[in-house]
């Protein structure tokens, strides 16, 4: 049976069921909020219609009221527990205040009794503090000596009880013995002892490769080690005994040979440093000749080649002109004209020549004489370029140079002089290489050309001799005639 309700106002309805159903959604919203939020998912069923919706927020509310009762019951049964615990942490608190308070009028006294204490402490010392101030000080000193005192590799491990002894006198707690102060005087008495011995032992050196081996090591006083001809040192940090990588120039290590083969007894004379090895370390670091050499750079090899080449064609002159000139004297013994020299040569154009008159002859003489002048000089101008040209080379490296020192100080500045040492020293090396090329050069030149115009002095002189006789004997053949 179908029932038909008769709406009158349609509009009016439909406003009436959007209203019915705002409210529906809201409550809705509600109560999934309120299941949402019970702890028990057991409720949270899916709801059929709002009657169950209602039944289940009804359902929840009671059983989270059950909860909260059971909560609060559990609650007011541990009050007492709480309290408890509660009053034993009030009484602990107030042992602890005690204690606190008891400690900090017992630290109070402490500090007086302490000051108290101190005080007595410096009275009853006196003097002695002073003298242990000064033990302190002397100890330090001798640690420090004996670093670097060679006597130290021979000797090791005093430094061990200076250290020991410094730090014990540093503090007031701890007096001096008699024992340890002898044994301070000691340690300076054998110091001072061993300082004025030559002594020879045995132990490893390390060379200067990295190897070690066992040597027999001389100590001349607290100066030098030396073994084998060379230069040691002594290097406290590692306690080793190490050969110097870089020996000092040769005229000083001709000495220590002497020495390390000298007898017991025996005088032998050492080139000695009264620092320690301060002076030596200064003589090891001094450049040597190549070095010096290598400082000036390929403009002084180029002068150094230059010079050489200078020096063979002077030693080629020098022999040339020598034999020339022996053969000159031994012609001049002679009335027999040879052709192995240029006065042979010359007489024999007289010879060679009897019928000639006297202009005549003079002409053919200095002919003979000129093509005699360029074989004694030849080379000889090359070797004057080179004595000019020596210092002009010196001086373009003296500018390269400075050049170069200018450009460090451009990009590094003047704080450090070791940057501008490198263009310095090109520029006074070349310039000293030059000058070593150039006035050797000069004085060999004018030694050559004088040799060589001696020989042509006699060429002339003998020429003219020549001269002189024929223009004699025509004159006695006219007179004659």
């Amino acid at each position: 049976m179908t029932t038909y309700i008769k709406i009158n106002n349609p509009t009016k309805m439909k406003s009436t069921l959007t209203k019915a159903s705002t409210m529906m959604k809201k409550a809705l919203a509600i109560s999934t909020l309120a299941i949402a939020s019970l702890s028990s998912a057991s409720y949270a069923q899916e709801a059929v219609s709002l009657d169950d919706l209602l039944s289940q927020l009804e359902q929840g509310n009671i059983s989270q009221t059950k909860q909260n009762k059971a909560r609060e019951a559990e609650f007011k049964a541990k009050v007492s527990q709480q309290q408890a615990m509660l009053n034993d942490m009030s009484e602990q608190r107030d042992q602890a205040l005690e204690l606190s308070v008891e400690l900090e009028q017992a630290f109070a006294a402490n500090e007086i009794d302490l000051a108290n204490n101190a005080d007595a402490l410096d009275k009853r010392l006196g003097e002695l503090k002073e003298l242990f101030g000064v033990l302190q000080q002397v100890s330090g000193d001798t640690r420090s000596k004996f670093q670097t005192s060679v006597i130290s590799a021979q000797i090791p491990g005093r430094g061990v009880f200076l250290d020991e002894f410094a730090q014990s006198m540093g503090s007031t707690s701890k007096l001096a013995s008699i024992e340890e102060i002898e044994r301070l005087w000691f340690e300076l008495q054998r110091e001072m002892t061993q300082s004025g011995k030559v002594v020879k032992f045995d132990r490893e050196v390390v060379k200067a490769n990295g190897d070690r081996s066992n040597e027999t090591v001389t100590r001349v006083g607290g100066f030098n080690l030396i073994s084998d001809g060379k230069y040691l040192e002594y290097i406290d940090e590692t306690g080793t005994v190490a050969e110097l990588i870089r020996q000092p120039s040769g005229r000083y290590l001709a000495t220590t040979t002497d020495l390390f083969n000298s007898e017991n007894g025996g005088t032998a004379a050492f080139a000695l440093d009264p620092t320690g090895g301060s002076i030596l370390s200064l003589l090891v670091q001094a450049p040597d000749l190549k070095e010096r050499v290598d400082q000036g750079g390929p403009v002084g090899y180029i002068i150094l080649a230059i010079g050489l080449v200078g020096l063979l064609i002077a030693l080629e002159r020098l022999i040339s002109l020598v034999i020339i000139g022996s053969k000159v004297d031994r012609q001049l013994k002679s009335s027999v004209a040879t052709d192995d020299n240029p006065l042979g040569r010359v007489m024999q154009v007289k010879d060679k020549n009897p019928g000639l008159d006297i202009e005549t002859l003079e002409l053919k003489l200095s002919e003979s004489i000129l093509r005699e002048v360029p074989k004694l000089s030849k080379r000889l101008t090359l070797i004057k370029i080179i004595s000019v040209v020596a210092p002009l080379i010196g001086l373009l490296g003296t500018v390269t140079g400075m050049i170069n020192t200018f450009q460090a100080i451009t990009l590094f500045g003047t704080g450090d002089p070791k940057l501008m040492a490198g263009g310095i020293s090109q520029a006074l090396v070349t310039t000293v290489l030059g000058l070593v090329v150039a006035i050797p050069m000069v004085f060999i030149f004018a030694y050559l050309n004088g040799r060589s115009r001696n020989i042509v002095n006699v060429l002339q002189q003998e020429s003219t001799g020549i001269i002189a006789e024929r223009s004699e004997s025509q004159e006695k053949a006219g007179q004659g005639a």
